[in-house]
């Protein structure tokens, strides 16, 4: 089994700067709990735990508390083909169709010359967050088989290559892809390939049980001041999106997993090649840098690599990335190039808090003179989320009335998008239903704002969506289009990117 390092001589002195960085984080953003590490030299000199895994419950979060790592897991997936070309079982230029002979893309041409490294750096083409109503929310009924069916019905927003556009289903499909080469299903070789090997002994990948377990964090949602829990079974199942974000772990296991990147041991080295590890962290596709990681860390160049986004920092060369998931939010950064870095894991609404932590953590390796910490850099999100234009946000909805089944006679029905499958719009105890088949917490009733109709959406963690129907031509069926109501939403609520026709009456 791989240990971690035990704390240096330094620990001490670790804990007088990290500790105020994370009490002020903590109380600035109230949250229900969180687990924090510093790796420097490549040794783990700080670890600290704050808060309780489901809150009120008096169960304190430690450094084996599992909380959802969410796109940290892009990292282990491309890890684990990494260990399939070392082996010989796959090439990062093989077409994809020579390991899934179903899968297509809406251009031919892209289905052809798309190769397993393609599905890795956010360049195929799909739109930002395509087809993530597949994945979230959950739970839903979409399987993988359906993701592959439904990318050939997905438009593309812009040319295969051409630029960075954030998406998840193509990593669920090399997770399919991982499966084939390797001769078992994603989860046993997630298990068998990474977790083991590591010494990763509590991350979970696939179906467990949480009692069984044992120390989980639970994600929370924000009601006014309240951290809420969001309710999870015992029986934790499977997930499609396993291979994009469905890993679990501990801060143990997260501080093991970044020194095998920083300080590999000869057994690491073993484990995975330099030449593979290199390939993984190293630029492939050049990410847009925004106006505050400019005025903020000064950055010239940003990309992404496989599973890894990486840039300059304060002329420091950082190789991070970060996990979100409702009510759970992660980041895990290194800084290769003098063996340093940090991981943390938040089980609540976090991210401005996770923005705040992982720029005060970073400013202590890149500019440890900088003044600037917690309360400055929350400051300066706050101002500038009050300097957002008007017409850039939600808007109001006090005057939203339910929609009568009468005026909405005409457009009830069944509908159906290709990739997305069927919804049903009808009448149900006096008000119009909106349900998703495949999709049970998409579901809600239909409200009249103004002149426009949306649907206001049972489970309040889901993003409320305008409906704007059209009658094509006399000889084509209604269409339906959807888009959020806050255009600033999270882009995994890709409505926008939904096309429905009525294919029948109401039940």
């Amino acid at each position: 089994m791989l240990l971690l390092a035990p704390f240096g001589t330094n620990a001490r002195s670790a804990n007088r700067i990290y500790d105020p960085i994370v009490d002020a984080v903590v109380a600035r953003y109230h949250l229900p709990g969180i687990a924090v590490g510093v790796i420097e030299n490549g040794q783990v000199v700080y670890m600290r735990t704050a808060g309780e895994t489901v809150a009120g419950s008096g169960q304190p979060v430690t450094p084996r508390t599992l909380f959802k790592i969410a796109s940290n897991s892009k990292a282990m997936t491309t890890a684990l083909l990494g260990r399939l070309v070392d082996q010989g079982k796959l090439r990062w230029d093989d077409p994809v169709t020579k390991y899934l002979p179903q899968f297509r893309m809406h251009d031919p041409w892209v289905t052809t010359n798309m190769r397993v490294a393609d599905l890795l750096t956010h360049s195929s083409g799909l739109p930002e967050g395509g087809g993530d109503l597949m994945l979230w929310p959950e739970p839903n009924a979409f399987t993988r088989a359906d993701i592959i069916h439904g990318l050939a019905f997905i438009k593309p927003s812009y040319s295969f290559r051409a630029q960075y556009q954030y998406d998840n289903l193509l990593y669920v499909v090399a997770g399919e892809v991982a499966a084939a080469a390797g001769g078992a299903p994603y989860e046993t070789l997630m298990r068998r390939e990474v977790f083991a090997p590591l010494g990763l002994d509590r991350c979970q990948v696939g179906a467990w049980n949480r009692d069984a377990v044992g120390d989980v964090a639970a994600p929370h949602r924000r009601d006014g001041n309240r951290n809420v829990a969001m309710p999870e079974a015992t029986a934790i199942p499977a997930i499609t999106s396993a291979a994009a974000g469905g890993i679990r772990c501990g801060l143990t296991d997260m501080l093991s997993w970044a020194r095998n990147w920083l300080t590999p041991t000869h057994a690491q080295l073993q484990w995975l090649s330099p030449v593979q590890r290199e390939v993984l962290q190293a630029p492939h596709m050049l990410i847009p840098i925004s106006e505050q990681r400019r005025a903020w860390d000064n950055t010239h160049v940003m990309a992404y690599g496989y599973g890894w986004r990486m840039a300059d920092v304060d002329g420091q060369w950082s190789v991070w990335h970060t996990g979100t998931l409702n009510g759970m939010y992660s980041m895990l950064a290194l800084l290769p190039d003098r063996d340093d870095g940090f991981v943390f894991m938040i089980n609540g609404d976090a991210d401005e808090a996770r923005t705040v932590l992982g720029e005060v953590l970073m400013k202590h390796f890149t500019a440890p003179g900088d003044d600037r910490g917690v309360d400055w850099y929350a400051d300066a999100l706050a101002q500038r989320a009050k300097q957002r234009a008007p017409s850039s946000s939600a808007p109001d909805t006090s005057a939203q009335r339910p929609a009568s089944p009468a005026e909405l006679a005409h457009w009830s029905g069944q509908y159906r998008d290709a990739w997305f499958g069927d919804v049903t719009l009808c009448p149900r105890e006096g008000k119009m239903h909106f349900a998703a088949a495949k999709s049970p917490t998409l579901a809600g009733t239909v409200m009249r704002l103004g002149d426009r109709y949306l649907v206001h959406w049972d489970d309040s963690a889901n993003l409320d969506a305008w409906l704007d129907f059209r009658a094509v031509s006399n000889d084509q069926p209604i269409a339906l289009r959807m888009a959020k109501l806050d255009p600033l939403g999270d882009f995994s609520s890709d409505y926008e990117d939904l096309d429905f026709r009525r294919v029948g009456r109401c039940p």
